[in-house]
């Protein structure tokens, strides 16, 4: 039928209630019985029009599946069985010849739809081809219209020749019902008049299809003066030439009108199947488009995820996205990007976040040498955000072109006692999730002056104590001790100081014969390694000891001595940094081998205390630094790592920091320390370091709960001290 499809359930079960009344009025007319007679003379009624209109108007108005027309079959074979023609006498051979040719085609219906069914899915190409023309077949001729006219045709023929007034009213009644379908037609005509005169659903036409995007979007060119705007639903056939809807984005140009470019919505069949009805969109080769009102199509509950979150769809994937890097087509000025902003894409069924890392202006040449300027973000990907773990988790696919962009919604974060820092403006934090591995696989936090490196620092520092870690500071800036006031013993670390500090200036008239018993070196390790057993000891509850190697005057003698003298030397902050790290390695080495974190070691100012081969203030510095360093590297066995906090990268050895892996970037701008981050975290957010607003850092590595790098908002200093001090100092 050609309008039936297009009727809501609602009118088709008015229309057949309506037609049924009319065949009990036919019945009284030809059989002088409102109720038609269970003999062979009731077959057009109970076996044809009642059986076909129900089957046309309710079971099956769009289009016949196999089992339907299986269903339709055996309904018409049961029926004709019970007739008996073949046996009774008072039959002709013409109405048994009616019978079998009737019958022959009701079963060559139903074989073929069964057939259809057992064929389907084989992978032969002429299997293929046959089960497509059994499925040809049966869809046209397995139709309620086709089958149950058979038989009432057959009945009609048969049971009614020969009353002149039953036959001519039977007729009359399938052709009216059948042929011309009075009430469906009408039901067209009033819905078709009722869009037309209301005015708001469908608009006049304002432009028609030029071509696609494939997936997803259309192009539109825009001929009329008709004014379109982002989130407008358009009506408008989708890539496979049935009418859909689409949401207008933005425009892309000017050739010979303005061109629209829209992205289509997934709607549901009864939708698009009621669109396809509309009369420009009845002729499959005309390219129209319309402007559609959302209400009047009931999209105020649309599931699409474009229609639902159009108020946050900043753009489209772009080419050249790969696994790790989102191209974003920018369709909006109106939204709030910045660097660091979240966006959210499907890929699959998952939701993925991505923080936009960078922004170019690009631009395209369309029809006839025109071209179209337009923005085009650069996106990290983060993860899928998993409540339940308080973690991102990696995707590891590309979502698909053209797919929607939507910009996260901003939230303030609220304070949480296991973050060091949030996606900025929203509230999805980031954790030290191995506290053991920010320690014995070392870390560093890289930054200019004044970007937080410090505040940082003393945030894991405490966060290092909370987990039972000893941690030794050795502090150029004297900052530790007042901001680690709760966790340090002032009076005894003062008193501790004041001996080694004795030890080291009696050194200076130390002259001895042998060299290395000469100035003060030796006796200063001893003291140093008789501090930290003590503090390193399983047993102590100490955990937070700070040293300031600048402090220390000690001495080594150079030369042999002559005539009771000899030259003496002071030891630099490099060479007092080797003594505390290499006794530190030696005392856990006597505690055995720990695959967890027993100390970790805080270089502060580290580009004065480990500096690079060319950065250093004497040859004796060379020696040291190598000496930290080999202590550092082997010391992850023992449960020793370290942190290393620094302003200055290029000037820090390169053999310590190589190994950390985990970094804090700070704002950093000299070439060599974003050359040395673009080795962590990618040129992508490397190139932002210079931009980096105070208290924003770059995070990445094995201990961090992101996998990838990520661009947080570190903890303000007085609201981490307030939710995390009470319960642990």
């Amino acid at each position: 039928m050609a309008t039936v499809s297009s009727l809501s359930q609602r009118a088709r079960l008015f229309i057949l209630t309506t037609y049924v009344a009319i065949l009990f009025y036919i019945s009284w007319f030809v059989h002088d019985s409102w109720l038609p007679p269970t003999s062979n003379k009731g077959l057009w009624f109970y076996a044809g029009l009642a059986a076909l209109l129900l089957g046309n108007l309710l079971v099956t108005p769009f289009f016949t599946k196999p089992v339907d027309a299986i269903s339709n079959t055996v309904a018409a074979v049961v029926a004709l069985l019970a007739v008996n023609v073949q046996s009774a006498v008072l039959y002709t051979g013409f109405d048994r010849f009616l019978w079998v040719a009737t019958m022959g085609y009701v079963v060559a219906v139903l074989l073929a739809s069964i057939l259809l069914i057992a064929l389907k899915g084989s992978a032969n190409t002429n299997i293929q081809k046959i089960e497509q023309s059994l499925y040809i077949f049966s869809d046209k001729f397995g139709t309620p219209k086709f089958v149950f006219s058979a038989v009432f045709l057959f009945a009609l023929v048969a049971f009614h020749r020969n009353t002149p007034r039953e036959y001519l009213g039977i007729s009359l009644a399938w052709l009216v019902i059948v042929g011309l379908q009075p009430l469906e037609a009408l039901a067209d005509v009033t819905k078709r008049w009722y869009e037309l005169w209301r005015g708001s659903l469908v608009a006049e036409p304002f432009g028609e299809v030029v071509g696609h995007e494939v997936p997803g979007v259309v192009l539109v060119r825009h001929q009329q003066d008709f004014p379109i705007s982002f989130g407008d639903i358009l009506i408008v056939r989708a890539e496979d030439g049935k009418p859909g809807l689409a949401v207008a984005l933005d425009y892309v140009g000017f050739s010979e009108g303005r061109w629209l470019r829209a992205a289509h919505l997934t709607i549901n069949p009864e939708l698009r199947t009621w669109l396809a009805s509309m009369t420009p969109f009845r002729s499959p080769s005309n390219p129209i488009v319309l402007r559609a009102d959302p209400e009047a199509l009931g999209l105020s509950e649309a599931a699409d995820a474009i229609w639902q979150r159009r108020d946050k769809l900043v753009g489209l994937v772009a080419t050249d996205t790969d696994i790790s890097l989102l191209n974003i087509e920018v369709i909006r000025t109106d939204l709030d990007l910045e660097e660091g902003r979240l966006v959210e894409v499907s890929i699959g069924t998952a939701p993925v976040l991505y923080q936009i890392v960078n922004g170019l202006t690009k631009e395209e040449i369309i029809q006839q040498k025109n071209t179209r300027g337009f923005v085009r973000a650069e996106a990290k990907k983060i993860g899928t955000w998993r409540e339940d773990r308080q973690r991102f988790e990696i995707i590891r696919w590309v979502p698909s072109p053209n797919a929607p962009v939507f910009l996260v919604d901003t939230a303030e974060p609220a304070p949480t006692r296991n973050a060091i820092g949030y996606l900025p403006g929203t509230n999805y934090h980031i954790t030290i999730e191995d506290i053991d591995a920010l320690v014995t696989h070392n870390s560093a936090i890289l930054g200019i002056l004044g970007a937080g490196k410090t505040y940082l620092a003393l945030e894991l520092v405490e966060r290092m104590i909370a987990a039972r870690i000893k941690v030794i500071c050795l502090d150029l800036t004297n900052q530790y001790a007042e901001q680690l006031a709760p966790y340090y013993q002032l009076e005894q670390s003062r008193i501790d100081i004041e001996e080694l500090q004795a030890i080291g200036r009696t050194g200076k008239d130390n002259v001895q014969l042998n060299v290395e018993e000469g100035g003060s070196t030796k006796p200063f390790k001893t003291k140093v390694s008789e501090l930290l057993r003590s503090f390193l000891d399983p047993g102590t509850t100490q955990y937070l000891r700070i040293f300031n190697p600048v402090q220390f005057e000690v001495w080594r003698q150079d030369s042999k001595p002559y005539a009771g003298r000899a030259s003496m030397a002071t030891l630099t902050p490099t060479e007092i940094t080797r003594i505390f790290t290499e006794s530190t390695l030696e005392i856990l080495q006597e505690l055995g081998m720990s695959e967890s974190a027993k100390c970790c070691l805080v270089f502060e100012e580290a580009h004065s205390l480990i500096p690079e081969w060319n950065a250093v203030a004497s040859e004796g510095d060379k020696t040291a630094t190598n000496g930290t360093a080999k202590a550092i590297l082997q010391g992850r066995k023992y449960g020793l790592g370290c942190m290393v906090i620094t302003q200055r990268t290029a000037n820090v050895t390169k053999s310590i920091l190589n190994q950390c892996n985990t970094v804090f970037a700070l704002r950093v701008f000299d070439a060599t320390g974003v050359e040395f981050l673009s080795n962590y975290i990618g040129s992508d957010y490397a190139g932002v370091l210079s931009t980096l607003e105070d208290r924003n850092a770059i995070v990445f590595g094995r201990a961090s709960s992101c996998r990838n790098p990520v661009l947080i908002r570190l903890n303000n200093r007085d609201d981490f001290r307030l939710i995390f001090r009470a319960p642990t100092a």
